[in-house]
C-alpha cells in the first residue's frame, strides 16, 4: 500500500467511523480466507463502497464507477487512488470487463452492484445481468456481501447520532454453464446470485427477491459453492 492510498485510507476511515458504527468483520474475515474474486454487493447510497475498500485492509478491494464521475477532480483523485475502473454505459461492457479480470489478477477483489442503481431505502432492488456476463466472462467467482442500516444515514447525521452500519458475507460461489446462456437461463442465473445476497438480508429488506431467499439455501441449478 503506497503512502498516498494509506493517507487517504486514514482520512477517509476517520470520516466513516465518526459518522458509523461500522460492523464490517464477516466481511473483512471473508476476503481473508479467499482469493480476489468479484465482490457483489446491494446498492443503498454513497457510502457503501467506500466504507468497503477503506475497511478492507491488507485485502486490495476497488470497484466500477460511472465513467463520468472522474469529470469531478476529487472523485477523480480518490477514484484513481484505489485504481477503481471506469464503467461507460452507452458503450459495450467488454473492455470494462478485460479491465475487471486484470485487477482481479493483480489482486484486487472488485465490487460489482447487480442493481446498477442506489435503492435509496435499502430494500433489494430487481438485479441486471451484467453481474451474469461478467461472472461468465471473466469466469472468476462471485462473493456476496450485503449491508444494512447506512438507508438511515440522513436521518441520523441530523439528529447527531451514528448510524449503525452492519456487513455480512455469503459463501462465495462460481456461476457455471456450458456455452453462451439465452435470456431465459441468465434471468435464472440472476435470480440465484441474488438469492444469495437477499438471503443475508433481514426479511423486510429482501424486496422482490424474498422468494429465492428461502430457496437459496438449496436450490442452484447454476451455481457451484466453493
Amino acid at each position: 500500500m503506497n503512502f498516498r492510498r494509506i493517507a487517504v485510507t486514514y482520512v477517509l476511515k476517520g470520516i466513516f467511523n465518526t459518522i458509523c458504527k461500522i460492523d464490517c468483520r464477516e466481511y473483512v474475515e471473508a476476503l481473508s480466507k479467499n482469493s480476489p474474486m468479484i465482490v457483489a454487493i446491494n446498492h443503498t447510497n454513497f457510502l457503501e463502497v467506500p466504507i468497503l475498500i477503506t475497511h478492507s485492509y491488507p485485502c486490495f478491494v476497488t470497484g466500477l464507477a460511472k465513467s463520468g464521475t472522474w469529470k469531478n477532480p476529487l472523485f477523480a483523485f480518490i477514484f484513481n487512488t484505489y485504481h477503481a475502473i471506469p464503467l461507460d454505459r452507452g458503450h459495450a461492457f467488454h473492455e470494462a470487463f478485460k479491465k475487471v479480470r486484470k485487477t482481479i489478477d493483480r489482486g484486487f477483489f472488485v465490487i460489482i452492484a447487480p442493481e446498477g442503481t442506489r435503492s435509496k431505502d435499502g430494500i433489494l432492488r430487481q438485479g441486471k445481468a451484467g453481474i451474469i456476463h461478467l461472472a461468465l466472462d471473466t469466469d472468476v467467482p462471485v462473493l456476496p456481501v450485503v449491508h444494512y442500516g447506512g438507508e438511515n444515514i440522513w436521518k441520523n447525521m441530523r439528529r447527531l447520532r451514528r448510524t449503525p452500519f452492519c456487513f455480512r458475507a455469503g459463501r462465495p460461489f462460481r456461476i457455471k454453464f456450458d456455452g453462451r446462456p439465452d435470456k431465459e437461463v441468465r434471468e435464472e442465473m440472476l435470480d440465484e446470485v441474488m438469492g444469495q445476497m437477499a438471503r443475508l438480508l433481514p426479511p423486510e429488506k429482501r424486496g422482490t427477491y424474498a422468494e429465492y431467499a428461502e430457496r437459496a439455501a438449496y436450490e442452484c441449478k447454476y451455481l457451484e459453492f466453493l
